[in-house]
């Protein structure tokens, strides 16, 4: 079981509950295990003799009378599920890290090692060409212009009228473990194009020179678009669904990966053991991912759903829910408030200390209190790391150059400053030399002669040993699942959000059997001789009438799924599935609406109209 199951489960139901363990005076993991009845632990040695695949299903749940009874998980219903998940989450924040660590002392009790991802970029140049003005726009004329100009650049005819981007220079370090990173920059500074080629989703149109491992593996001897988990700013999702659908959805499509052999694992030694684990937990651990999210629709522009911190929440536990174990953020504080971004950040800290996890999050203008949950720190400035190592030796390091932080301002602040050409002057505090421009270059240049400069070089200079990587940090499947489940997936939302947009089809039905009506009293031909020629253009003209009223009628569809284009295009480019995954459930579902349509046309109109009564012709 990874952390991040920990943390979805946590975050998706902390909007619901703010009471503490302590207010009913009893903290559920606090109980002993030396005090436990002669009937329970009778129950537990019953248990422990059962099966593995049986033994997975099955723990012990303590009644608030004091009973204990033994359940099956997977017959729990919907409130029994939400009371248990209430009675363990009820926490407050600083509760999260309890839960964390307890997690982790039972993992750890029976020998079992968490994955770990150490991620190295060495000598990195991401260069690109674009078009500048107006051609930047996605038009069609652009694209049919770009297409002649493509070939006409290639017969070397005309001129290349791209401009180059340098956007990272030679830029290297090391992402480790078990430590908060945080990426700052002031913007167009390379963030995003960092953290893209970090997590293996960069544009294949971008030129890249230098190299990316994961745990000493290259890129290509594993999937990193379901080993690192890149989260964008942009929160895209389904907003007819809600949070657990919307959850549940994604742990369908990526697979549970290395967890349930951990769980499988853990179960196992524990029994081997002879360790009882804590029931609750024991419980809690085997029901998480299936009833972990509120049900609240997300929602979008249109329909009002949960807020913006909650929508962020999802959108990071919609990458976590898979096998990922490693996190990019990019400006998740993108519209929210201080408070918010500080407790989201605050989730995070906990998963990657106490479970080892692999996280860099890109913020604009963070909070001091945000800034002081990080361990270290990448400060980039026009596609140059000046600074990357611990965050408490960074103000350190520009004092070695000259420039101080002055106490009133924020340390977040003046980093992004600092490298400002117009902003710089006031931050210089060398007395015994007049200031003068501090290039990025020269900035970039010091950090290499700084001793944690040094350090980072020397850490590059000796190889990652492959051996000390666990077999589950790396994910080689490009799916988490087989096709045949995938349909399966794309077919129950498509479902789904069929029932949640019923009122679209039964207004178009309503509107369709309208137009029927209209349209056999404009055609009232009962009897008619079909051989005149009068004839033969009434029933064309109906016919015609017949086929674009009811192609027309299906036009309202068209707006709705370039709505969901975005998600697509998202989960697509993620590996949740392949495009066809997508593409055919959403066209099977809808023929029984479109024979439906159709069906209500003709029924009334066919006799009325006159068209031939055989009814086989019908």
């Amino acid at each position: 079981m990874e952390g991040g199951d920990v943390y979805r489960a946590i975050t998706s139901l902390r909007s619901r509950s703010s009471t503490l363990w302590r207010n009913n005076g009893d903290d559920v993991f606090s109980r002993s295990r030396g005090e436990v009845d002669d009937e329970e632990a009778l129950k537990w040695a019953a248990l422990e003799r059962l099966p593995t695949y049986n033994r997975l299903r099955k723990g012990l749940l303590t009644a608030s009378h004091g009973a204990v009874n033994e359940i099956d998980v997977t017959d729990l219903s919907f409130n029994e599920r939400q009371k248990l998940l209430d009675r363990l989450l009820k926490v407050a924040e600083e509760d999260n890290e309890k839960f964390l660590l307890r997690l982790k002392e039972r993992i750890e009790r029976v020998g079992l090692d968490i994955p770990t991802i150490e991620v190295r970029y060495e000598h990195l140049n991401i260069e690109a060409e674009a078009f500048v003005g107006s051609r930047v726009v996605p038009s069609f004329i652009n694209a049919v212009t770009n297409v002649i100009e493509g070939f006409l650049n290639f017969l070397h005819i005309i001129p290349r009228k791209k401009k180059h981007l340098t956007i990272l220079k030679d830029v290297s370090g090391i992402i480790k473990p078990c430590r908060m990173t945080l990426l700052l920059g002031p913007p167009s500074s390379g963030k995003t194009t960092l953290l893209l080629a970090l997590s293996g989703k960069l544009d294949k149109s971008i030129q890249v020179s230098g190299r990316v491992t994961y745990n000493g593996h290259e890129m290509n001897e594993f999937v990193p678009q379901r080993t690192a988990a890149y989260i964008s700013q942009h929160d895209v999702h389904i907003g007819e669904m809600t949070v657990r659908e919307t959850l549940s959805f994604s742990a369908r499509c990526q697979g549970v990966g290395s967890r349930y052999d951990m769980l499988s694992e853990l179960s196992r030694r524990e029994k081997a053991a002879n360790i009882k684990p804590d029931p609750d937990l024991d419980v809690y651990m085997k029901i998480l991912g299936l009833d972990m999210c509120a049900d609240t629709i997300v929602g979008n522009e249109m329909l009002r759903g949960i807020s913006g911190g909650q929508r962020k929440r999802v959108t990071t536990g919609e990458m976590l829910v898979g096998p990922a174990n490693a996190l990019f953020m990019d400006e998740i504080s993108t519209g929210l408030d201080s408070s918010t971004t500080f407790q989201i950040v605050s989730y995070l800290r906990h998963y990657v200390h106490i479970l080892n996890g692999t996280a860099v999050i890109s913020l604009l203008q963070p909070a001091p209190e945000t800034y002081d949950l990080f361990d270290d720190l990448i400060l980039i400035s026009d596609g140059q790391v000046v600074y990357h190592g611990p965050r408490e030796y960074v103000l350190d390091f520009f004092e070695s150059v000259g420039f101080r932080c002055p106490e009133r301002k924020g340390v977040a602040d003046f980093l992004q400053e600092v490298t400002s050409k117009k902003d710089q002057a006031q931050y210089w505090g060398g007395r015994d030399q007049p200031y003068s421009y501090v290039t990025v270059t020269q900035f970039a240049e010091a950090f290499q002669s700084f001793h944690i400069g040094r350090k980072l070089v020397e850490e590059l200079a000796v190889p990652f040993d492959k051996t000390n990587s666990h077999p589950a940090a790396l994910t080689t499947k490009k799916y988490g699942i087989n096709k045949k489940e995938l349909l399966k997936a794309n077919f129950s939302r498509e479902y789904l959000l069929m029932k949640r947009n019923s009122f679209v089809y039964i207004f178009k039905l309503c509107q369709i059997i309208i137009l029927a009506f209209i349209t056999f009293t404009l055609f009232f031909r009962t009897e008619m001789h079909h051989e005149s020629l009068t004839a033969a253009g009434v029933y064309a003209g109906a016919l015609f009438f017949k086929l674009s009223a009811i192609m027309f009628n299906g036009m309202a569809e068209i707006s709705m799924t370039i709505v969901r284009l975005p998600v697509f295009y998202k989960q697509r480019d993620c590996l949740f599935y392949p495009s066809w995954a997508f593409g055919i459930p959403s066209w099977i579902v809808k023929i029984p609406i479109t024979v439906l349509e159709v069906a209500v046309w003709v029924f009334p109109t066919y006799y009325v109209i006159g068209f031939d009564p055989n009814v086989g012709r019908y």
